[in-house]
């Protein structure tokens, strides 16, 4: 915490309920240009970051940087993950750890399988198919982007992070990886693996959905969302009527004629290259330019409708 005090204008440390006062102990501190926020109780990393930033956009700050407390993120690394904001190559930028193969020895082979599962899945979800490590927590973000995002509609707990670049991907923001190494030293993680699990893939699964309604029906119908639709339903009638034909084979003992087996291949071979068309369309989506020079031309507001305390 002593070392991001020199790269930043201020520093905003947020006590969510922490029984051990971490709070009061920085106060002791005594250090220039450090704020300390309390939380009556904790509302989860979301919840904390959300303060944060939004007490950064109160104070007015330009480029907002979100370090963990835990230690595995390097502030002397803040220069590189704000550098493309501030040459307005980026709108949000994020630490990818899997960039060097050597720095991936020091990371948990749990993790790594993990991550590499959920940057899968954060591809579909966000439409970000340009980025991995969508959990890394180390991200700077341009305060005109910022005030625009409906905080208190974002995922206040470990999800937090793949709920932002949703939200990023809604509002046509650029997204840019930044490698930089992560710092392991055998810290035991709240999160439960077995828990997690199917709550990220609900979340993930949400998004997709909101994001196709969003960019693809509401936003521009367009010759991609007649191939999603089109070759979604393809593919399910088609698998519909495969396994029922499977099933009266197996109940009646008759193999299927070819004529057959070709009606039901047909729509599942047309649904799967209308859906490999959409896909190909939605990868060149991905936003390429920065839209924060466009909500600075805008009057602010939004951000903090709710008031400062997220949860």
């Amino acid at each position: 915490m002593r070392s991001a005090v020199a790269f930043g204008d201020r520093v905003y440390v947020v006590d969510d309920g922490c029984p051990e006062g971490s709070g009061r102990f920085v106060e002791s501190l005594g250090l220039s240009r450090v704020v300390v926020v309390y939380h009556e109780r904790n509302c989860g990393v979301g919840g904390a970051t959300i303060t944060g930033i939004r007490r950064a956009l109160e104070d007015g700050m330009d480029v907002i940087v979100k370090v963990d407390g835990d230690g595995q993120m390097d502030p002397r690394w803040i220069p590189s993950l704000v550098a493309p904001i501030l040459r307005g190559q980026a709108d949000y930028t994020k630490g990818n750890r899997f960039f060097y193969p050597e720095d991936l020895r020091e990371m948990p082979w749990v993790r790594l399988l993990g991550n590499a599962a959920l940057s899968f899945l954060s591809k579909f979800s966000t439409g970000y198919w340009n980025l991995f490590d969508p959990t890394n927590g180390f991200v700077a973000i341009h305060a005109a982007v910022a005030r625009r995002i409906p905080w208190e509609k974002v995922h206040r707990r470990f999800f937090f992070e793949s709920d932002v670049l949703f939200r990023l991907y809604l509002l046509r923001a650029k997204v840019v990886d930044v490698p930089l190494p992560a710092r392991y030293r055998g810290e035991s993680s709240s999160l439960s693996v077995g828990r997690s699990i199917p709550e990220f893939l609900f979340n993930h699964i949400r998004n997709f959905i909101k994001r196709i309604f969003y960019c693809y029906i509401l936003r521009d119908f367009s010759l991609a969302s007649v191939e999603f639709f089109t070759g979604t339903l393809l593919l399910v009638l088609g698998s519909i009527a495969a396994a029922w034909e499977w099933w009266q084979s197996h109940v009646t003992g008759l193999p299927r004629t070819p004529g057959t087996v070709m009606l039901v291949a047909l729509p599942i071979f047309l649904g799967l290259q209308l859906l490999l068309g959409f896909l190909a369309f939605d990868i060149r989506a991905v936003p390429q330019e920065a839209v924060h020079p466009l909500f600075q031309a805008e009057p602010p507001g939004g951000p903090d409708r709710e008031g400062s305390t997220p949860c």
